[in-house]
């Protein structure tokens, strides 16, 4: 920008300076300003299953979803993702799909999901829909007619006709790749007498990515919902798309080994207890989604349209998700969700820890992309449970206040708690394949309880005798309306950080530079070159002591005092309150949004 302004300078004479100065500096105010939709956004994840229901049926629906848009607005969203969906028999609650052009009946129909995306759109809100590409329903009709032998179909899944044992001279599996729920990813098809590869459930077999027909099917259905106005896909499962070929040698697939330290996954039925260079997180799944972008940039600029955006699921490595956004060549995902920290940190972890994946991301990622900061979803336990209640404001708080898009799993705004199940009452399939001693590992049946708007029965979530996973106790005094209703909360903290964070520049730029001290997390957000706008502090003692401070150690613009614009409703304090800077005390597990005055 400085090079465009220097050669331009150069090219203006005396008399129109000082005119190109001022309008220059307007312009270059505009541009920054000037974002797409999605750059440095704010996402919201609905699981729709559990949002709200609105024909009383205990489920979750796209109607209920479209009765609560403008409170999704009013949390200052820019994008809502749903959770799958599409046309499923509902072995994994949608993740297994039988049809990927039609809705699944019980949240609704194409009508009412055309007419969320037009509500949607009516406030300012873009719709996003979940991608499961990897596998399918084995009630799919490519599965039922690849189980035919079709000729079109045969090779859409992964069929093998397994290996015989030297010794019993029995059939067996062809590898000893495990599923995700657990036990061999193989199963026996009588039919069509031969092993199909499912790396989840034994009901959703695994498509052929080796097929280009696949691929091309996989492509129109993205086709298919821009047509119908969806304004991206988060993708499922990114990782395990492709899995190894198969050896001529020996005409089957190889084995996986077995982990380095299996002291944490000693089953050796458990996917965790072996190491999966054959059927995770090959080349060509980023590959793969190099592709899809191409999919969507092309849909974009046929139509004319605004910015389609892919967000892609990955329990990957670091560099793998570095390459998600692209190769220098090829754009890739424009959210690669970064599941550091949702993996990585917990209850002990210390400020030192935070700084470290918050400076791993910023520092490495390639240029002109955003980072983007994830803490829950509907696969974890509650960011609440596992980080402790204390810290709900303080986690929201850090969240909002980092460089890039934040991501947020329905309900933590208001900071929902995990509602424990028995294993007799668990619905979740990786908690059913289980046992009533290991299940607590493997269910997300706590996370995906229903939201709770208000204390009549349900939470308000529904008026049937009977939900899907019953709402939990406590909800009468803790939910949405209550806490709307209070002269503080924790949604109300989330909405004030959420406004500061639309409306002042300091939070749009792309750098953060942490430092530590004491447990204490202080990090300064300062607006963009070129603009205008108050800086800010942010402070967050991760630990259980209180700290004090001298703030003018840690900003450069500190004055006497500052103005305490949000802070954790045990804080003490309360918005606009101006305080010391120079005998500031940070709490133990508050976090602080100060402004600099």
């Amino acid at each position: 920008m400085i090079s465009s302004v220097n050669y331009l300078l150069e090219k203006t004479n005396c008399k129109k300076m000082f005119k190109f100065i001022t309008l220059f500096v307007v312009g270059l105010t505009l541009s920054v300003s000037a974002r797409d939709w999605w750059e440095n956004g704010n996402f919201y994840q609905v699981y729709p299953r559990s949002f709200k229901d609105s024909n009383g049926d205990g489920v979750g629906d796209l109607n209920g979803v479209a009765q609560k848009i403008e409170y999704l607005r009013d949390l200052g969203m820019d994008g809502v993702w749903l959770s799958p969906i599409m046309k499923s028999p509902m072995a994994d609650f949608g993740y297994d799909i039988s049809d990927y052009y039609q809705v699944q009946a019980e949240y609704g129909s194409l009508d009412d999901l055309l007419r969320l995306i037009e509500k949607a759109h009516s406030v300012g809100l873009k719709l996003i829909l979940d991608f499961v590409p990897n596998h399918t329903s084995d009630e799919h009709e490519w599965f039922q007619k690849s189980v035919a032998n079709d000729s079109y179909y045969r090779d859409f899944y992964i069929w093998h006709d397994g290996k015989i044992n030297s010794e019993t001279g029995e059939r067996e599996p062809p590898s000893n790749w495990l599923s995700q729920f657990k036990y061999s990813a193989w199963e026996w098809n009588d039919q069509r007498q031969q092993y199909y590869l499912h790396q989840f459930g034994v009901k959703q077999p695994d498509l052929n990515y080796r097929n280009p027909n696949v691929v091309a099917a996989m492509k129109d259905v993205l086709n298919f919902w821009m047509d119908h106005g969806i304004d991206g896909f988060r993708i499922d499962a990114v990782p395990f798309l492709f899995e190894s070929e198969i050896d001529p040698e020996t005409g089957t697939y190889p084995d996986e080994p077995v982990a380095a330290d299996t002291s944490a996954c000693p089953d050796p039925t458990d996917w965790c207890h072996l190491e999966h260079p054959h059927t995770n997180s090959l080349p060509e799944c980023i590959d793969m989604v190099y592709q899809w972008r191409q999919v969507i940039d092309a849909w974009k600029l046929e139509h004319n349209s605004t910015t389609k955006i892919l967000l892609t699921e990955a329990y990957t490595s670091f560099e793998n998700l570095m390459k998600m956004y692209g190769d220098g060549q090829r754009n890739g995902s424009h959210v690669p969700f970064n599941f550091e920290m949702l993996a990585n940190l917990n209850k002990g972890s210390t400020a030192e820890d935070y700084r470290y994946y918050v400076k791993h991301w910023v520092d490495n990622m390639p240029d002109d992309v955003y980072a983007n900061w994830v803490l829950g979803n509907h696969d974890n336990r509650r960011v609440a449970s596992r980080f402790g209640p204390q810290r709900k404001d303080l986690l929201n708080i850090f969240l909002q206040t980092l460089p890039g898009i934040s991501v947020t799993y329905n309900g933590d705004e208001y900071g929902a708690e995990d509602v424990e199940f028995s294993w007799e009452d668990s619905v979740d399939p990786q908690a059913c394949n289980a046992d009533p001693e290991t299940y607590q590992r493997y269910t997300r049946d706590p996370v995906r309880a229903p939201f709770r708007w208000d204390s009549s029965a349900n939470a308000g979530f529904s008026s049937a005798t009977k939900t899907w996973l019953p709402v939990g106790e406590g909800y009468e005094n803790n939910n949405v309306k209550a806490q709307l209703a209070a002269d503080n909360s924790h949604l109300k903290i989330f909405l004030r950080v959420n406004k500061l964070r639309r409306e002042e520049p300091a939070f749009s730029g792309h750098s953060v530079d942490p430092v530590v001290v004491d447990n204490v997390l202080v990090y300064e957000r300062n607006p963009p070159y070129g603009t205008t706008g108050d800086s800010f502090l942010v402070v967050l003692n991760i630990g259980d002591v209180d700290v004090p401070l001298d703030l003018s150690q840690y900003a450069q613009k500190v004055g006497q005092q500052v103005e305490v614009s949000v802070s954790s409703l045990h804080s003490g304090l309360e918005p606009g309150q101006v305080v010391d800077s120079g005998d500031f005390v940070a709490k133990a597990n508050v976090g602080y949004v100060l402004r600099l005055i």
